[in-house]
């Protein structure tokens, strides 16, 4: 295909993409039209690609915290400590131990329970830089996640209809059950209780994306202690002393700073519905962006016991959140 027609029809589909379309599962459609763009070898510019969709991702983040009083993400916090102590633990935990009787790597095995407990791709590179993992074990790790998010972002909604879950509940279950951040806003966003279809805000959105960032900031004590077992475990070779390189969620300070602004400025409120239909299509095109940037070698070189882990650790761990949430 000529390069000018092909940037033309990425351009064009990822303009699609972003537009405010009327229907729950419009970010879900990006996610799968960007996995095809990748698939059939269409992906343009693929460097600035995944440089743009972290950034768009992040700053749609930071602009959530527009719409959320510092109350609210205090509360929030607090009343699911305990579940974000257990799950997170929990995953971590049973994660290990089933990389083990698989016979997975250690430390694929550790960024496949790091993304799967806490947020994905962030963790996944969080904890990658600070235990200095391969290149292939974090390409493998965030494949193997990918794939389980494109999952969830289709199969969720169904399921929490089925579960009778409201909206409440069913934005904490997608905020503890799917893993990026990108992935839990195309879930929840559509998402409204069977007695309440014709709700004019997005309850399960907002719970969502509050799970989920309060479990992100769970990156930093986790890539801290990565960190420090990294170098215990190098202690012998001749490079123990080097200091890893963490990647820290700069992000989450920001969304702070925002909700702050919101209290601090009620003004603010007024521009609530503005706000998330700006967000809205910035997650859609981050889906997309993100399905572009798949790589096929790391897809194709995705072990079963590697997925056979990941599929399992994430299975328990929905089906464990859901039944403590009914």
């Amino acid at each position: 295909m000529p390069p000018r027609l092909q940037q033309t029809l990425f351009l064009l589909a990822a303009a699609l993409c972003a537009a405010p379309w009327p229907n729950a599962y419009t970010g879900a459609i990006a996610l799968a039209v960007g996995i095809v763009f990748a698939l059939l070898s269409l992906t343009c510019w693929p460097n600035q690609t995944k440089s743009l969709s972290r950034w768009l991702l992040q700053a749609c983040i930071v602009a959530l915290g527009l719409r959320l009083d510092i109350s609210q993400l205090a509360h929030a916090a607090i009343d699911g400590l305990a579940l974000a102590i257990a799950t997170i633990f929990g995953a971590l935990a049973l994660g290990l131990l089933l990389g083990k009787l698989l016979g997975v790597g250690r430390d694929l095995s550790l960024l496949i329970s790091s993304g799967t407990a806490i947020c994905g791709g962030s963790a996944i590179a969080s904890v990658g830089s600070a235990i200095r993992a391969k290149s292939s074990d974090m390409a493998m790790a965030t494949a193997v996640v990918f794939t389980l998010n494109a999952v969830g972002v289709f199969t969720l909604p169904s399921l929490g209809h089925a579960l009778h879950l409201s909206d409440h509940a069913f934005g904490t279950w997608a905020g503890v059950a799917i893993h990026d951040m990108a992935s839990v806003s195309a879930v929840a966003k559509g998402y409204h209780a069977v007695n309440a279809p014709d709700a004019l805000t997005s309850t399960a959105l907002d719970q969502a994306n509050v799970v989920k960032l309060t479990r992100v900031l769970w990156i930093i004590p986790i890539t801290l202690a990565a960190a420090w077992w990294a170098a215990r475990r190098d202690r012998q070779q001749t490079d123990a002393t080097a200091k890893p390189k963490m990647q820290w969620p700069w992000f989450i300070g920001l969304f702070i700073l925002a909700s702050l602004l919101r209290t601090l400025i009620p003004a603010l409120a007024q521009f609530s519905s503005e706000i998330k239909l700006v967000t809205s299509c910035g997650f859609q095109l981050a889906l997309f962006l993100i399905g572009a940037a798949v790589s096929k070698a790391a897809l194709k070189g995705m072990g079963w016991r590697a997925l056979a882990q990941a599929i399992i650790l994430w299975l328990i761990l929905a089906s464990a959140t859901a039944l403590v949430l009914r």
